[in-house]
């Protein structure tokens, strides 16, 4: 049997206590066969000796037995657990140092498939991430067209198509920006290499004042409230900024009636909160609003769907949590982004 094999495991913890027994129950027969006379014991003692001694060994056995076969399973029982705790999106290959040699092979088979379809995710996230930056280009060329054309003398037909093809350009583009920044935001591209620490409070006061002019567009009041002291986080900048970008947008398209939007920063544990008095989103919808692609039926603007998706990523990306509240809680809808806080050089993981 080769080292490490559960058979050689159990027979090594079995041999011991079995050896044990045996020379119990021999001890007790030679005591029963020469110690005992029969002008004073009774067959019908001698049976119930007997019987007892031989439910107690039956007992005994059945305890060590089990005792060694579920310190065996101890380590298959780390491998369930270590596999239950994993996320949809963590492929990475099973720890396989511990197990007996009989589970070794089936570990590495798992791992082979998840290597195989990590490959697969990674090659479907590349090739939208390559397309989407290819089409960038012709789409914006076909934009500046429509704009050329546009900026002339034109039928009122024709101005109507050209207006058309600019606006779903602008979809398009727009739905292009948001599959890279999905790519950018993907676990396994590992956006903490390009952490900073930044205090967010500054950093909202910044790229919240780039949203005001669409606001003043739409007779919409921007206000922040953030604590004067600063407001310390490790974030990409980048993701930060499409991360807020996409909140804003939400409530100024789907709000609806939406006067105010309030962006507020909290420092115990630092938070941003973006919020709303818009129409607010149904009960049913608040679960999947944050599904790619998921459009809820009540919704009057135009959009691929991508906007929250994109904040849920970040916000993994990032080791932050999320909640959204809304009707019946509140007239609008409150998105709240909470930070684990500054990390760097902490030497802790943001899973």
């Amino acid at each position: 049997m080769p080292r490490g094999s559960l058979a050689r495991h159990l027979i090594l913890r079995l041999l011991p206590p079995v050896l044990i027994l045996v020379a119990l129950d021999l001890t007790i027969t030679w005591l029963v066969t020469t110690k005992i006379h029969l002008e004073v014991w009774l067959l019908r003692d001698i049976f119930w000796a007997m019987l007892l001694s031989q439910f107690l060994l039956v007992f005994l056995f059945a305890w060590v037995l089990i005792s060694g076969v579920r310190s065996s399973l101890r380590s298959i029982n780390r491998l369930a657990d270590d596999i239950k705790e994993r996320s949809l999106d963590d492929l990475q290959p099973l720890d396989p140092s511990g197990l007996s040699t009989e589970i070794v092979p089936v570990v590495a088979r798992v791992n082979d498939l998840l290597s195989r379809l990590d490959d697969s995710v990674q090659a479907q996230k590349r090739f939208i991430g390559h397309a989407a930056h290819q089409l960038r280009t012709p789409l914006s060329g076909l934009k500046l067209e429509c704009e050329l054309m546009l900026a002339n003398e034109l039928p009122d037909d024709v101005r109507r198509r050209a207006e058309r093809i600019k606006a779903v350009t602008d979809r398009m583009i727009r739905l292009g920006e948001q599959l890279l920044v999905l790519a950018r935001a993907d676990a396994s591209a590992r956006p903490q290499d390009t952490f900073e620490r930044l205090d967010l409070a500054e950093w909202v006061r910044m790229n919240g004042a780039e949203w005001l002019p669409r606001a003043r567009q739409q007779h919409v009041r921007l206000q922040l409230a953030a604590p004067d002291e600063p407001v310390w986080v490790d974030a990409d900048p980048l993701l930060l900024s499409e991360l807020l970008g996409n909140l804003i947008d939400n409530a100024l398209r789907y709000g609806g009636s939406v006067r105010h939007i309030r962006l507020q920063v909290n420092a115990t544990p630092p938070a941003l909160v973006v919020e709303d008095d818009g129409q607010g989103i149904d009960p049913a919808d608040q679960e999947r609003v944050f599904d790619a692609f998921y459009r809820s039926p009540q919704s009057a603007g135009s959009g691929s769907g991508l906007g929250l998706a994109i904040v849920r990523e970040i916000a993994q990306a990032h080791g932050a949590w999320w909640r959204l509240a809304s009707r019946p809680q509140l007239r609008g809808t409150r998105v709240s982004i909470v930070f684990p806080g500054p990390r760097i050089g902490a030497n802790l993981n943001r899973q």
